[in-house]
C-alpha cells in the first residue's frame, strides 16, 4: 500500500531536484511520480546533534531540514559528476513525532524503539516535517513546515514485540512507517498529509518546487 501522490502534469518542467536524503521512502514518492530527481545524501548525523530536548520542536526540524540541505547543496557544487543546470533545487527534510510535549526522532535501538511505541498506543501525537528548498547556485532557500495529527488506538502487546522483531522500527521517527503501520491493521487515524508522516510533504513541496524560480 502507497500513500496518495499528487499528480504533475509535466514533470519536465520542473526543476531539477537534488534529495538531500537516504530515505527510500521519500525516494520512492519522487520515482512514482515521475520528477526528475538524485540522491544526495547530506552529510549531517542526526545522531551527533543528540535528542531535542528543551527546543522548539517545529524549529528543531526546521533547522534539521535546512542543515541537510545545505550539506547536500555544497556537496552538489564540489561533485565533478552532477551537471550545474541553472533550474535545480536542493530538498532537505526532517520528521519527528512530539507526544507530551517530548520530540521522538529515530529509535536508537529496540528498547527506545519499544517505549516510544508504547507510550503511543491508546493516544494522540502529532507529527511536525521540516523542509528547506535551496538554490545551490545562489543559496536562496525557503523553509516550512508541516502539521499532522495521528491518534493509535490501543496495540497489544504481542503485535508490539513482533513488530520490534522484523527490525521494521529503524531509521523511522517515532520508530514507525504509517503507511506500513495502516496495511498492517493497526488502529491509526490521522489529519493531515499522509505523505508528510512519511517523511515529505509531497503536494505542498512539489507546489513550491515548481514555483521556486518564478518571479
Amino acid at each position: 500500500m502507497n500513500p496518495t501522490l499528487p499528480h504533475i502534469d509535466d514533470p519536465d518542467a520542473m526543476p531539477f531536484v537534488v534529495l538531500a536524503s537516504s530515505s527510500p521512502r521519500r525516494r520512492s514518492m519522487f520515482e512514482q511520480i515521475g520528477v526528475h530527481h538524485t540522491v544526495l545524501p547530506a552529510s549531517v548525523d542526526d545522531g551527533e546533534l543528540g535528542h531535542a530536548e528543551h527546543v522548539n520542536p517545529a524549529e528543531w526540524v526546521a533547522a534539521l531540514a535546512y542543515l541537510k540541505a545545505a550539506s547536500s547543496a555544497q556537496l552538489f557544487i564540489a561533485s565533478p559528476r552532477l551537471e550545474h543546470k541553472p533550474n535545480t533545487v536542493v530538498i532537505g527534510a526532517d520528521t519527528v513525532c512530539v507526544h507530551d510535549g517530548r520530540v521522538l526522532g529515530q529509535p536508537g535501538d529496540r528498547d527506545e524503539a519499544y517505549a516510544m511505541i508504547l507510550s503511543m498506543s491508546d493516544a494522540e501525537h502529532e507529527v511536525l516535517t521540516g523542509i528547506a528548498i535551496i538554490d545551490p547556485l545562489t543559496g536562496r532557500r525557503e523553509i516550512f513546515i508541516d502539521r499532522s495529527v495521528v491518534r493509535v488506538g490501543v496495540i497489544p502487546e504481542h503485535e508490539i514485540l513482533a513488530y520490534l522483531d522484523s527490525g521494521l522500527w529503524q531509521g523511522k521517527a517515532g520508530a514507525y512507517n504509517i503507511t506500513e503501520r495502516l496495511a498492517a491493521g493497526w488502529p491509526i487515524e490521522f489529519d493531515g498529509d499522509e505523505t508528510s508522516i512519511v517523511g515529505l510533504p509531497m503536494t505542498r513541496t512539489l507546489e513550491r518546487v515548481a514555483q521556486f524560480f518564478v518571479d
